[in-house]
């Protein structure tokens, strides 16, 4: 059963009343509908899986997985060999990275669950620890697994580039980026999926 980034009427009433864009792009988009994975270890591997690629070819691996490994755990990870990976489609980098972080769940050495008595920073610097896993990587497990309401990643490119589009910008720095969106605090995530949504070039919305 597929699960999605809750929000209600609170948040966008909030966001709505900071900011005038952000209101007539929530009064025209209505609600975003953005699909969540909860478990963390199927949710960073699959991440790390996706990066620097096409969407395409990530829906690709992943069907892969499903048909060769029947879904992502550690156990069946660790079950196959470094070929079976890469014969999904990764890079032997991205084998070395996926393998590193399993065995250190399965040692223990990797305690997923104390994660969630942390604070979104605290994750992050977690995280980054990790082989293959940098602060834009991270802020989207705290965004598309923890759920956490408050992430808004200038590392996005899609976000920076709905940014963009919605306030007429022609660049956009990380100082620039950090004081407009601060508004937006502490509903950033649910600002983010509107952005997301705005950012895409299929989408047709006229925001003046």
């Amino acid at each position: 059963m597929k699960q999605y980034f809750e929000y209600s009427d609170k948040e966008t009433e909030y966001l709505k009343s900071k900011d005038e864009k952000i209101a007539k792009l929530i009064d025209k988009a209505g609600h975003i509908y953005r699909e969540i994975n909860p478990d963390f270890y199927a949710n960073l591997v699959d991440s790390i899986m996706g990066q620097q690629i096409s969407t395409a070819a990530h829906n690709t691996i992943r069907k892969r997985v499903a048909e060769k490994l029947g879904g992502l755990t550690a156990r069946k990870i660790n079950a196959v060999s470094d070929e079976d990976l890469k014969s999904i489609g990764l890079s032997w980098r991205k084998v070395g990275y996926i393998r590193d972080f399993t065995d250190k769940v399965i040692s223990g050495e990797f305690d997923i669950e104390a994660l969630y008595d942390m604070d979104d920073g605290q994750v992050v610097k977690e995280l980054v620890k990790l082989k293959g896993v940098g602060k834009w990587t991270a802020e989207m497990v705290l965004t598309f697994c923890m759920a956490r309401p408050d992430v808004l990643s200038y590392g996005d490119l899609a976000i920076r580039r709905g940014i963009m589009r919605l306030y007429g910008l022609e660049e956009l720095s990380e100082k620039d980026f950090d004081t407009l969106t601060a508004r937006f605090a502490p509903y950033r995530t649910t600002a983010a999926l509107y952005i997301w949504y705005y950012a895409n070039p299929e989408c047709t919305l006229v925001i003046k």
